[in-house]
């Protein structure tokens, strides 16, 4: 299945957190806070302006976002979770 955001809507696919801190200590599955960074897997058009215009997507397939603890809807695609969120929700895109 193919799923294409509607306008200015992001699909991100959140990556796995780290089960272990750097001093070693191992953090059981029941503490794990699910992770507020993903990697965008599809985009949308844009949102419309006020004036009709449309406004193009800063963000593209392909990079790594931050985004709020709380932000979009969670879907299952293909059996994996997945978070549809809006653009003006992400945070930030982690350049490395």
């Amino acid at each position: 299945m193919k799923i294409r955001p509607l306008q200015d809507r992001v699909l991100v696919k959140r990556l796995e957190e780290t089960t272990k801190t750097a001093g070693g200590i191992i953090i059981p599955d029941t503490a794990k806070e699910k992770p507020s960074e993903g990697l965008v897997e599809a985009v949308g058009a844009g949102a419309v302006g006020a004036d009709g215009k449309l406004i193009p997507m800063t963000v593209k397939v392909g990079d790594k976002v931050l985004f709020g603890k709380w932000s979009g809807s969670e879907v299952k695609l293909n059996g994996e979770e997945r978070l549809l969120i809006k653009e003006s929700e992400i945070l930030c895109i982690v350049e490395e």
